[in-house]
């Protein structure tokens, strides 16, 4: 955890002169500015000797113990960070931050339970953002120790609100969430390991690690005890088709077309299985099938991305370019990010003679094709769909 930072020091700091420059001369006044000089370098050894000498001679003043308090965060010597801010609360309890440097003192030492009020106050109420910051960091530390995960992941999901971008947040709420997932699993696991839902668990995990026989056998473990539950079928065919990706085993394509067949046959809106069919057909160049396929899915669910890119391709394939403009056009409102759709947009545009179009829509297409080559892919999550990819011929 990442100590408290000289922006949340300065507030304390800019009171020092007034106040004891006001009550003593010579060697306090020397301690005082040898104190913050040292502070401003960064030497907090130093300080810490300047300001220990300076309370000695200025006891009652609260801002040099909270100063002091500080520097003893900074050093990590919680135990004395803590005396001196309740030494300071007691000769000003009003001074502002120090329920927050207590709390996180507190947290610093494993004293939790005592920590929270601190470290709940300046999460909540601090108008300072680094204030805010680290006591939410040492809340999530504080509840993962006091064992009160929901409380941890509320907290998280407010850090990442506030901070969306901030790496030191995004891993360590990342880890309360998996901590959190990993919890609700295993009681699961200890309340019903012979669930549907256990089973269902079971299958997603295996899916995940590529373990596509256990998930199979997970999967149809679940239709034997609710052989009519929704989503099944289509979840093994997917893992047929991902095993179909891998191997090239004609058997395992064949495979996923059952399964879609059959979550339509629970489900016939199921929309995502009608679309896996229609990809099926198209695969295999069965234009015709594959367009009635996407069209009954684009009926149904107009605004179907993969299913509009779908339907223009097979379009294309079948020299109909016009034809393939308006579910293109409509793919690219739906998301001007698909460079898919773009590609064939410009094919289409080109097909029906609109060089400008053309252009226009090759032009886009490049450009999110490059900022594709400079970001992270996303992993697809098990549940999507298929999404339409470009031939080995597709231009650059």
């Amino acid at each position: 955890m990442k100590s408290l930072r000289l922006a949340t020091t300065g507030t304390l700091l800019l009171i020092l002169p007034l106040l004891v420059f006001a009550q003593s001369q010579g060697t306090a006044e020397q301690y005082a500015e040898a104190g913050q000089s040292a502070l401003a370098a960064g030497d907090y050894r130093s300080a810490q000797t300047n300001f220990e000498a300076l309370v000695k001679l200025e006891p009652g003043i609260a801002e040099v113990h909270a100063t002091l308090a500080v520097i003893y965060y900074r050093q990590r010597e919680y135990d004395q960070a803590v005396r001196s801010i309740h030494t300071a609360q007691k000769l000003k309890p009003g001074l502002p931050k120090l329920d927050s440097l207590l709390g996180m003192s507190l947290a610093e030492m494993g004293r939790f339970k005592e920590a929270l009020p601190g470290l709940e106050k300046g999460f909540k109420q601090s108008a300072d953002l680094e204030v805010k910051r680290m006591c939410g960091l040492q809340l999530l530390r504080a509840y993962a120790g006091l064992n009160r995960d929901p409380d941890a992941v509320v907290t998280a999901l407010a850090l990442n609100k506030a901070f969306p971008s901030d790496p030191e947040i995004l891993y360590h709420t990342g880890r309360i969430y998996g901590n959190y997932a990993y919890i609700v699993m295993e009681k699961l696991h200890n309340e019903a390991p012979d669930s549907i839902w256990m089973l269902q668990a079971q299958g997603e995990a295996d899916e995940s690690e590529k373990d596509y026989e256990g998930a199979i056998a997970a999967f149809n473990h679940v239709l034997v005890l609710d052989p009519s539950r929704p989503g099944i079928h289509y979840r093994l065919g997917r893992i047929y088709l991902k095993r179909f990706q891998d191997a090239q085993k004609a058997e395992d394509r064949e495979a996923a077309a059952r399964e879609f067949h059959a979550e339509l046959a629970v489900d016939p809106g199921h929309g995502n299985a009608a679309y896996e069919l229609a990809n099926i057909q198209a695969d295999a160049g069965n234009l015709t099938e594959a367009r009635a396929g996407y069209e009954q899915v684009i009926t149904r669910f107009p605004d179907f991305e993969e299913a509009l890119v779908g339907l223009g391709g097979v379009l294309l394939q079948d020299q109909k370019p016009k034809d393939a403009l308006p579910p293109l056009q409509h793919a690219t409102q739906v998301n001007p990010t698909n460079e898919v759709a773009w590609y064939r947009l410009a094919m289409a545009e080109r097909g029906a003679g609109d060089s400008a179009a053309t252009q226009q829509a090759m032009a886009k297409y490049q450009e999110l094709r490059k900022a594709r080559a400079k970001s992270e892919p996303r992993p697809p999550s098990s549940d999507e769909v298929t999404p339409q990819q470009l031939g080995p011929d597709a231009q650059p």
